[in-house]
C-alpha cells in the first residue's frame, strides 16, 4: 500500500511541475528575464527593473516595452504589484511566480551542469 501511495505522489508531484514548467513556456523570453530580475533585486520597482535588463541586454528597454509586460506577469499571477508613491509602483514575485521559477530551474538543471 505504501509503494502505491509512493508513486501517486511522483504522479501528482510530476504533473504539478509540467503545469508549472507549461506555464514558465507560455511566457516570452522577456517576461521570463522580468521574473528573474525582479526575485534578484533589492528595490523592485519600475527604473531599477528597466536599468538591470538595460546592463543585460546592453541596449534601452522602452517603457512601452517594459510596463505591459509586468501587466501581463501580474495578470497571470505571477507577481504582485504595489504602490510606493503615486508615481512608483513596486513589483515582488508572488509564491506562484517563485514556484514557477523554481520548476524551470530544476528543469533548466536537467540540461545544463554547470
Amino acid at each position: 500500500m505504501a509503494k502505491i501511495q509512493t508513486e501517486a505522489a511522483v504522479s501528482d508531484t510530476l504533473i504539478c511541475r509540467q503545469v508549472l514548467i507549461g506555464a514558465m513556456n507560455d511566457l516570452t523570453g522577456f517576461q521570463r528575464d522580468l521574473l528573474y530580475v525582479i526575485a534578484g533585486l533589492d528595490e523592485q520597482h519600475g527604473l531599477a527593473i528597466k536599468a538591470e535588463l538595460e546592463t543585460y541586454y546592453e541596449s534601452e528597454v522602452h517603457h512601452g516595452r517594459l510596463y505591459p509586460n509586468l501587466d501581463t506577469l501580474v495578470e497571470e499571477g505571477l507577481v504582485d504589484k504595489g504602490k510606493i508613491d503615486d508615481r512608483t509602483n513596486s513589483y515582488t514575485l508572488t509564491r506562484r511566480g517563485r514556484r514557477e521559477l523554481e520548476a524551470r530551474r530544476e528543469w533548466e538543471n536537467q540540461y545544463v551542469d554547470l
